[in-house]
């Protein structure tokens, strides 16, 4: 590969694409842990990624492909992100050096195929789920350069932007540099199909991104958008967007944005018994930072007049939600119980 000091040349690129061409290894989870301004009895959750890739074709001792493979990773205990923490990657013996992350993003710049962009991707996001990678990545201008492929019109290329993306912010330095992309995340959510793997990739990188309270404000414009998504999507969208939304409740200073946001009134309809639990939970965490919002008597009476905001359809007294919530008090899972019994107390 060359010392650190020497100069990737374009001739040998093609040489190290193939070696990175077969890399896997599981991605990251990520749970900030950070203080905020969230109450004790409101609630904020990570996202994570999990993914793997068996390697295909010899490894050479010493290779790239051989130290990314070498790679400990940090494991995904589940969808239930509540007790995750992150491991630390640090001292793994295995550990990417400097020249082949600058190598890897060299590469990923000059390549014109589509195949080799998704395999660098890939690797770059494996590693940047250890911190001393994703500082190095970072100092590298690597941030940029990985989201400019946000914007690449092969879906998979994206995809796996979104991915290494995910794994960078689980750095507080990194994550100043990942919220100018915003606008652009939701943009894919919004134009991508239902249901895609864009889709649940960018909600996992807005999960992160708003688990403190730092960066909640760039996602006011997004209630609507988050709220639509709840009644078209599937349990796997359905749960990350609940993490985002309920991570932005916990928010005092983003509820007044939340309870104007247009919401469909069949959102409502989800506090059902056949609702599967793990939506279920996210959506009584949610009602239930709704419910310790208390407006005043003449900002109830403004929304009341904005017929489909989320106050009417989830606060206001002509809501359905208290009825819905008094037939969940049989619900066969104790902690749905637990959750509807702390909302109507």
């Amino acid at each position: 590969m060359g010392d650190g000091s020497s100069a990737p040349r374009l001739g040998s690129m093609k040489a190290l694409l193939g070696i990175v061409a077969g890399a896997g290894a599981s991605y990251g989870i990520y749970k900030l842990m950070s203080g905020g301004s969230s109450k004790k009895s409101k609630k904020s959750e990570s996202a994570g990624v999990r993914r793997s890739q068996s390697c295909e074709g010899s490894m050479q001792p010493g290779s790239l492909l051989a130290k990314v493979s070498g790679l400990d990773v940090v494991s995904c205990r589940g969808s239930d992100t509540k007790d995750e923490g992150i491991a630390s990657g640090d001292s793994a013996p295995g550990s990417l050096e400097p020249q082949h992350l600058q190598v890897l993003l060299s590469c990923l710049q000059a390549s014109s195929s589509p195949a080799e962009r998704t395999q660098i991707l890939l690797t770059l996001g494996n590693a940047a789920a250890f911190t001393v990678n994703q500082n190095r990545i970072r100092d590298f201008g690597g941030i940029h350069t990985i989201a400019g492929f946000l914007s690449d019109p092969v879906a998979e290329v994206r995809v796996q932007t979104l991915n290494a993306l995910n794994n960078l912010c689980m750095n507080i330095q990194n994550q100043e540099q990942l919220k100018v992309y915003i606008p652009r995340v939701l943009e894919l959510i919004e134009m991508s199909p239902v249901n895609s793997d864009l889709q649940l990739c960018a909600l996992r990188l807005l999960t992160n991104l708003s688990v403190t309270d730092k960066h909640q404000h760039l996602l006011k414009g997004s209630i609507t958008l988050l709220l639509s998504l709840l009644v078209v999507s599937n349990e796997a969208l359905q749960v990350q967007a609940l993490k985002v939304l309920v991570n932005l409740s916990s928010n005092p200073d983003t509820m007044d944005d939340i309870v104007q946001a247009q919401a469909p009134a069949s959102v409502v309809l989800l506090f059902d018994v056949r609702t599967v639990p793990p939506v279920l939970l996210r959506l009584l965490t949610f009602a239930g930072n709704l419910k310790s919002w208390r407006p005043s008597a003449q900002v109830a009476d403004e929304l009341r007049r904005k017929q489909d905001c989320l106050f009417r359809v989830l606060l206001d007294e002509s809501s359905q939600l208290q009825s819905k919530l008094v037939q969940l008090l049989s619900h066969p899972d104790g902690e749905i119980q637990a959750q509807v019994a702390r909302i109507l107390t």
